[in-house]
């Protein structure tokens, strides 16, 4: 659990959760570690009032060990998923229009409700992502948040078969992404700084890979323009190259926690029509189009196995930037 922003995560004794009225009580086998934790852990991101107690974590995937009061549709010993969302107002024009991950008012597993860096979780049932049973709990973890979140940037940049996306950041979500889109026929460029990322997205199905660094500006000026660009690296650093990929009428998606500014000129904008938004993890929908393509065909990512007791190590790996994939702890 977080006792202190940017300290070490402390491994304690807490009362097990209860299935309260619309809850389920998890017993999880594994949760994934997230870029989003280290935002977290380090006081970046805070919640109003932190959660009592304040466990991180919201890549769950484990086994229904009780049923609260009003719950319908699940039975004590099947898989659930434990995603980002807890829970939303379920009133606001977002939650009306199937746009819940927008949700001001929305609480998340490890930021306002103790998550998943735990032996147990409540989650709340509207939100609980069904599983099929057998599935691979490390492979599936990261889904839960990094594939949800890929999946529905995809969906934000509007692709199609035939369409060109380059893909900033080839980490997690990212590798993530350049499976998803090219499973949808999408020509994909991916960029890295790392060349052992980018042989995983040549793998993963990526069209072209191009090193992040000097010169990838013009290069990318020079090419046919890309109909979308998202961006999944945590930096501003990768705003030349988005800006030198996109076509005329291009789309550009930041999927990324980036908090620092980047230029922007409208003059660009009024001249070449193209449109920037934002994605934020994923729907319910979105959540339930993922899992059955990750059913049919495992979405892959480098894991590497971890017990409870490392997830601090983990966390410093994620931060610098030399996490050589997915960190998923197993219970």
């Amino acid at each position: 659990m977080l006792a202190e922003y940017g300290e070490p995560l402390q491994i304690r004794q807490v009362p097990r959760p209860v299935a309260g009225h619309g809850k389920l009580l998890v017993r999880l086998k594994a949760c994934g570690i997230c870029h989003s934790d280290v935002h977290i852990w380090k006081g970046d991101v805070r919640p109003p009032q932190a959660p009592n107690p304040f466990i991180l974590g919201h890549e769950g995937v484990g086994v229904v060990e009780a049923i609260g009061e009003g719950v319908r549709g699940w039975a004590v010993g099947d898989t659930v998923g434990v995603p980002w969302l807890h829970d939303t107002c379920l009133r606001c024009d977002e939650c009306i229009d199937g746009y819940e991950a927008f949700c001001q008012h929305q609480r998340a597993h490890g930021l306002n409700v103790p998550g998943g860096f735990a032996e147990y979780v409540a989650v709340d049932a509207a939100f609980a992502v069904p599983l099929p049973a057998g599935v691979d709990p490390l492979a599936t973890a990261p889904v839960m948040c990094a594939g949800v979140t890929a999946y529905g940037a995809i969906r934000r940049a509007g692709v199609t078969a035939g369409e060109r996306l380059a893909v900033f950041g080839c980490g997690g979500l990212g590798l993530y992404a350049v499976q998803i889109a090219a499973r949808m026929g999408v020509h994909v460029l991916a960029v890295d700084r790392d060349p052992a990322k980018l042989e995983h997205a040549r793998r993963y199905g990526a069209a072209a890979v191009e090193t992040a660094g000097e010169g990838l500006e013009r290069l990318l000026a020079d090419n046919p323009g890309y109909h979308a660009a998202i961006n999944f690296a945590p930096t501003p650093a990768t705003w030349a190259g988005i800006v030198a990929s996109v076509r005329p009428r291009g789309r550009i998606v930041a999927a990324a926690l980036v908090s620092e500014p980047v230029p922007l000129i409208q003059e660009w904008l009024t001249a070449t029509g193209v449109t920037i938004t934002g994605t934020s993890v994923g729907t319910r929908q979105e959540m339930r189009e993922v899992v059955a393509l990750h059913a049919r065909q495992p979405l892959l990512n480098p894991i590497e196995e971890i017990d409870l007791a490392h997830a601090t190590d983990a966390l410093h790996a994620l931060e610098s930037g030399k996490a050589r994939g997915r960190f998923v702890i197993r219970f």
